[in-house]
């Protein structure tokens, strides 16, 4: 049997957690606030940006596991280019980094021209998690080009988990006139130390009580939602036997249930990647409500690593290659 007195340490650092989760919440805080002023809280600089071969696997590949990367394939001799162009950077502004937008010239870029097949242009595709994703080609009315993002934005959060967020003043290029200036401490602080304290203890059922108290009130809390994430991790598996689990995942593959009660134990126990692969695999021999409960799984078990982690970064790209 699993000891009662369990703790994340180990695989998560509850700090590092609570500082990502901080920064995350300042950003959701950002959009929420240009929302409701009607401005996009991020420079388009950082929205829409040129791409070339040599910068693609950082500018384009390893930033789709952060957010959506919409690219519009043009060339300077293309007219309908020119139509679309400034629509696609205005949309890009609108959507206030639900999307960026990468742009490639098919003259210098030949390679990737062809890498994407792409037959003519404008061509608008979509990376997603790493895996490249047909959006449309040709000039389009700008309500068929927006039901196509909001197609994407919502399939990137769904499937992967991925959703975008501003860019922080810093990161834009803007001065950071607060950077030294204490961050006032918020009005559920008390209860997410006493929440992460009952996690460490491993009070779960205290634990888990404690951070949904907070999300009752502040459902975007990103500090409340990983702490519940973890507490409710190791309450999933406090009462397992590791042997009999075990033992039951490597006899029957194809049982989906037995296969995430397994990855649940390898990420309890450091396993990470095990815990991933796991998953990965039961979502790509899977189907129906199976492939779906592995793969929601597999969405909660990031949310308790946390979507900076490179395992987390790894294993999006994986799923996202067995699901398209």
């Amino acid at each position: 049997m699993q000891p009662r007195n369990m703790s994340m340490s180990g695989v998560v650092d509850l700090a590092a957690v609570k500082a990502a989760g901080e920064a995350k919440q300042k950003a959701e805080q950002a959009r929420a606030e240009a929302a409701r002023t009607g401005q996009a809280p991020v420079s388009g600089a950082r929205l829409v940006f040129d791409v070339d071969e040599a910068g693609f696997q950082q500018d384009v590949l390893q930033r789709s596991t952060e957010v959506p990367v919409v690219i519009d394939f043009w060339a300077e001799w293309c007219e309908p280019c020119k139509q679309l162009g400034p629509l696609l950077e205005r949309l890009a502004g609108e959507y206030a980094g639900k999307f960026v937008l990468a742009k490639i010239d098919v003259d210098a870029n030949q390679m990737l021209f062809q890498q994407f097949g792409v037959q003519g242009i404008p061509a608008v595709f979509a990376v997603v998690a790493g895996q490249p994703i047909p959006l449309f080609q040709g000039a389009a009315p700008e309500s068929q080009i927006r039901d196509v993002l909001d197609q994407l934005v919502q399939a990137a959060e769904q499937q992967f988990g991925i959703v975008g967020a501003p860019v922080d003043p810093q990161a834009a290029g803007e001065p950071a006139q607060e950077a030294e200036t204490p961050v006032p401490a918020g009005p559920y602080d008390a209860l997410l130390e006493a929440a992460n304290q009952a996690l460490d203890s491993g009070d779960l059922g205290g634990a888990v009580q404690a951070y949904k108290n907070v999300l009752n009130d502040d459902p975007a809390n990103p500090e409340a939602k990983l702490g519940l994430a973890q507490a409710e991790l190791l309450h999933r598996v406090q009462d397992l036997d590791p042997q009999a689990v075990r033992k039951e995942a490597a006899e029957n593959p194809a049982d989906v249930p037995a296969q995430i009660r397994a990855a649940d134990l390898d990420l309890v126990g450091g396993h990470v990647e095990d815990a991933f692969g796991r998953l990965v695999d039961t979502v790509k021999r899977s189907a129906g409500d199976d492939r779906e409960a592995a793969r929601r799984r597999l969405l909660e078990l990031f949310e308790v690593i946390g979507a900076e982690d490179p395992r987390v970064t790894a294993a999006r790209t994986a799923l996202a290659r067995v699901l398209f």
